[in-house]
C-alpha cells in the first residue's frame, strides 16, 4: 500500500505559484526535489505514494513521486525526489508547519480537487455547494 509524503513548499504562496515555479524549472530537465534524508520507506512511497504540497497552512496539491535519486554535494548524501510534472490540487486541509518531511498515510490524504467536482457534478440533488476555502474553514472548527 502506497504511502505519501507532506512537505512544506518554501517560498510558495499559491499553488499558482508552485506551478508556475515549477513550469520554469521543467525547461531544464525532470522535476527533483532534494532532501536531506531518504525515506525509509522507499517501495511504499514508489508504489504510487505522493508529494502533498503544504502551502499557506493548507495541504493544497500533490505529486506523484516517479523516482529516488542519490545526489551528492559538499555536505554528502542527500536524496532527490523525482516528481511527476502534473501537479493536481486537492481539497484545503490545516497542516502546521514543519522542517523536513513526514509521512502521510493514505487514509489521512486530502482528497484531489477534481474527484470532488466529478462528485458533485454527479450528484444531482446537491443544491448550495461550499466553496473549498469555506470547507477547509469548517474543518478547521471542527464541523465537517
Amino acid at each position: 500500500m502506497p504511502v505519501h509524503l507532506l512537505i512544506v513548499s518554501v517560498g510558495s504562496s499559491s499553488v499558482k505559484q508552485l506551478r508556475d515555479a515549477q513550469s520554469r524549472r521543467l525547461i531544464a530537465g525532470p522535476l527533483c526535489h532534494v532532501t536531506k534524508q531518504r525515506p525509509t520507506r522507499e517501495a511504499e512511497l514508489l508504489e504510487g505514494g505522493s508529494v502533498y504540497w503544504i502551502i499557506r497552512g493548507q495541504i493544497a496539491a500533490r505529486q506523484q513521486v516517479t523516482g529516488l535519486e542519490r545526489l551528492y554535494d559538499h555536505e554528502g548524501e542527500k536524496c532527490g525526489l523525482m516528481l511527476d510534472s502534473e501537479l493536481v490540487e486537492t481539497e484545503l486541509f490545516p497542516r502546521g508547519p514543519h522542517q523536513g518531511w513526514r509521512y502521510l498515510e493514505i487514509a489521512d490524504a486530502p482528497r484531489d480537487l477534481r474527484d470532488l467536482v466529478e462528485e458533485s457534478n454527479s450528484d444531482e440533488d446537491s443544491e448550495g455547494e461550499l466553496s473549498e476555502e469555506m470547507a477547509a474553514e469548517l474543518r478547521s472548527l471542527g464541523l465537517i
